[in-house]
């Protein structure tokens, strides 16, 4: 091909492309549990589908063929990893309260809404993304085998038919039905109801975050207890230790974290779908961050993500005067 024409090809192969990059970020991250993975492989599959594109011959969607090539990238960076499925039970906790599926899943990263939801976008889809990027939905997946965590979200989330499924992962359909089986079982083993979870937007869910990190810039323990739910959680992914029950959560804020009033400063933002806010130590020094999982009862559950790299995935600053 000269180089006028390959430069047209590129044009048009682009031009139709572009358009799905958010969704296959957020289809490679249900995957990997990695934002920085799926940013990769997002790359990894525009570059493979450029290549290819001349042998693109439309007997599907774009989009599906789009979604096959990422799949099976995503797949095979799974088969080089040490991340294929996670055991139950990793981590330790207070028993007799709700346990933590995500303490142990190191590799795990908070998403940022604008990477996924484009602010123009229609509420009602903005509001089926989020499902799909749920914190409790993306920690469940890591405890699937590869295939089974691709079978799951082709069909279940993306709502591919299983002989498209089949095709794209070079399976029969019994395969497919058999894997989505054992898949659908261990996810409802690992992952908390997320029936009732609030939108950042609720009135309710505002008003929870708002009390929560006020308790944190007073030292409040009658606010912590008002903000969290009885049966809260709290949990931090790179960690293999968590905090089950109000009382739990509140003695462990107050006596190891919280410190004096003033020594911490929140700013929130919108991660998973999820309030979520950006911590920084006094002084200005960044911390990291935490996402609520946030219901009409009260928060339920609290992800803590330690790094200062995280905060300017999410348009926060570094550090604060």
């Amino acid at each position: 091909m000269s180089g006028d024409g390959r430069t047209m090809r590129e044009d048009e192969f682009m031009r139709r492309a572009e358009g799905f990059r958010r969704e296959l970020l957020a289809h490679c991250y249900r995957m990997m549990g990695s934002v920085d993975d799926a940013e990769d492989l997002v790359q990894e599959t525009y570059l493979r589908a450029w290549r290819s594109y001349d042998g693109f011959e439309e007997r599907s969607s774009l989009r599906t063929w789009l979604y096959r090539i990422a799949t099976n990238a995503c797949l095979n960076a799974l088969q080089r990893s040490d991340r294929r499925a996670v055991p139950v039970g990793l981590g330790t906790g207070p028993s007799g309260g709700p346990e933590s599926p995500a303490a142990g899943v190191g590799w795990l990263q908070p998403l940022p809404d604008a990477l996924v939801t484009p602010e123009s976008a229609d509420p009602a889809a903005v509001a089926v993304v989020r499902d799909g990027v749920r914190l409790a939905l993306i920690v469940g997946l890591q405890y699937l085998t590869p295939g089974q965590r691709a079978v799951l979200i082709l069909r279940d989330v993306l709502a591919w038919p299983a002989a498209e499924v089949a095709t794209a992962l070079a399976l029969d359909v019994g395969a497919v039905k058999s894997l989505l089986q054992r898949a659908r079982g261990r996810l409802r083993e690992v992952t908390p109801s997320m029936d009732d979870v609030l939108e950042p937007e609720h009135p309710r869910a505002r008003e929870l975050l708002d009390r929560y990190m006020t308790a944190f810039a007073t030292a409040d323990a009658r606010l912590f207890e008002e903000a969290l739910r009885a049966d809260a959680v709290l949990e931090s992914p790179a960690g293999a230790t968590w905090f089950a029950g109000k009382v739990a959560c509140v003695e462990y804020l107050m006596s190891e974290v919280v410190g004096a009033p003033g020594d911490w400063h929140k700013l929130p933002t919108v991660a998973n779908g999820q309030p979520a806010f950006g911590a920084y130590h006094r002084g200005g020094s960044a911390f990291g961050m935490a996402v609520l999982t946030v219901t009409p009862a009260g928060i339920s559950r609290v992800t803590v993500f330690a790094g200062q790299d995280l905060l300017a995935r999410f348009g926060l600053p570094a550090s604060l005067p």
